[in-house]
């Protein structure tokens, strides 16, 4: 499992990426003298915080290797064993305070949640936003109540994340179990999810991968961007498919192979066709078309229509965690991007042959 670290449990490595999900890295050394015992006991006598449920379903989903084996909660460790297991990573010491916020619900059942996010709410409190996110209404609409100092871990049931400005469908799990095995089709790439997005510029091929490394961009750190150094960032692969053009523009589909924080952003960045409207990665300036003033504030105009990145969450596919039932939502653009769509579709009626094949 080359993505685990070599550390001890009092060093944690905490994985945040955006869409794949938020993990903890462990690494335990069994003692010499250690006495047989099953792993679940053992893992859950070494764990703080961690109940013995909560073990035996990281161990029952295949989160936990001794050596390079997957192992069960059955097995009995030995002196030297080397374990090593992923979790979920649980935020701790934020307050979530329940509100009364409306959640546009696609699906639920005793085990899963499917909500379709609007666009500029933040997923979970964090600096500059201790309320009024996603986690917030989850709480309210689950009837939890979380001091910061609580026990109760039962508000760590998202299994991947957006962006505040991005919309569309986001899976959360309604229980430990659900919450696992989840993560780990996450984890493992066997999420479908699609996007749908505006960028910056007529593509020239129908479709294309990237496949290029994310790394934190050193001059700022809440930005990131592509490396073709092997040894920097994470593995990232974004599939695209070009579904309507409007010279200046082009609607495309965008799948993820991996989910790094910020992938589809900046991917298309690096290929020279920004987000429409992604101020972060120069996509919220004129970046094609004439430069006459009629144009300049037909592109103003749009801003207004859609002031955030023009990228929806459209379709989310996984295995059902509890039947292993394949699952797919789809998700209409919201307004805004409609709107912007058809602002697009009229002026390209009207471009000139020798602009719209720019």
């Amino acid at each position: 499992m080359t993505d685990i670290q070599d550390l001890e449990l009092d060093e944690i490595q905490i994985v945040e990426d955006e869409e794949q999900g938020m993990f903890e890295h462990f690494r335990l050394v069994v003692d010499q003298g250690q006495a047989p015992i099953r792993i679940d006991k053992y893992m859950s006598a070494h764990m703080e915080d961690t109940s013995r449920h909560r073990v035996q379903c990281a161990l029952k989903a295949g989160y936990v290797f001794v050596g390079d084996k997957v192992v069960k909660a059955n097995y009995i460790v030995r002196p030297s064993d080397v374990i090593r297991f992923v979790m979920p990573y649980r935020r701790r010491g934020v307050e979530i305070i329940p509100q009364d916020i409306p959640l546009n619900i696609a699906y639920e059942d005793a085990d899963v949640l499917i909500v379709n996010k609007p666009a500029g709410m933040v997923v979970h409190p964090g600096h500059g936003n201790y309320d009024g996110t996603l986690l917030n209404a989850l709480a309210h609409y689950l009837g939890i109540n979380q001091p910061a100092d609580s026990a109760d871990d039962r508000l760590g049931i998202l299994v991947h994340r957006i962006d505040k400005d991005t919309s569309g469908l986001l899976a959360i799990a309604k229980n430990d179990e659900a919450q696992l095995k989840l993560a780990k089709q996450f984890f493992d790439h066997s999420i479908e999810r699609r996007y749908q997005a505006i960028v910056w510029g007529n593509i020239a091929e129908d479709e294309g991968t990237v496949d290029m490394n994310i790394m934190r961009d050193p001059n700022d750190r809440t930005s990131y961007r592509t490396t073709d150094d092997p040894e920097k960032g994470k593995h990232a692969v974004t599939h695209y498919r070009v579904l309507e053009r409007f010279g200046y523009v082009t609607l495309v589909e965008c799948r993820l192979e991996t989910g790094r924080t910020h992938q589809i952003r900046v991917h298309m960045a690096y290929l020279g066709h920004p987000i429409f409207g992604d101020a972060r990665y120069g996509g919220a300036e004129i970046r094609k078309g004439t430069i006459y003033a009629k144009y300049k504030q037909f592109i103003r105009n749009c801003f207004e229509v859609c002031p955030r990145q023009a990228l929806h969450a459209k379709t989310l596919g996984f295995m059902h965690p509890a039947n292993g039932k394949w699952l797919q939502f789809d998700s209409a653009l919201p307004e805004d991007m409609t709107a912007l769509l058809a602002k697009w579709r009229k002026y390209s009626c009207f471009m000139p042959e020798e602009e719209n094949e720019e």
